[in-house]
């Protein structure tokens, strides 16, 4: 069904899987059901301060709520089902806000002198993000 690359729903659909509904999804839901575990497995910061908590715990279960459409968009996507393409709009426009966000956020964080979070990670979060929707929205679009 898809214009762009051999098999991008494919590649598309993992990263949706991936990135999304295990790291998203059950990474956030771990730390709204058990935060202390979640912190402890690197989830969520040691050493953040308690009114950066707040916001966190806000964020995972926002997150939680909208991220069990990852999983099956991300199945729609390996199925290459019409269905899983006009789902895949909504992790794919998330996966871009969430990479925008986090980038202002975590610099928000620098600049109160707050390092909770090693630059190279940022970067990779970000990037993984940002280049994750902006596939996805590809992938959707031509549908």
């Amino acid at each position: 069904m898809s214009l762009g690359f051999p098999y991008d729903n494919v590649v598309a659909g993992v990263l949706v899987l991936v990135l999304g509904f295990v790291f998203h999804w059950m990474g956030q839901a771990l730390s709204v059901f058990n935060w202390d575990l979640a912190t402890r497995l690197g989830l969520q910061e040691k050493a953040a301060p308690a009114e950066y908590r707040v916001y966190e715990h806000a964020i995972a279960v926002a997150d939680t709520s909208i991220g069990w459409v990852y999983g099956i968009a991300g199945l729609g996507l390996l199925l290459d089902q019409a269905w899983g393409y006009k789902l895949a709009w909504v992790p794919g426009v998330v996966f871009v806000y969430h990479g925008i966000s986090f980038w202002v956020w975590t610099h928000h964080q620098y600049r109160a002198g707050h390092r909770l979070i090693h630059p190279s990670v940022r970067h990779a979060w970000i990037i993984a993000n940002l280049v994750t929707g902006l596939l996805v929205i590809v992938v959707a679009w031509q549908a």
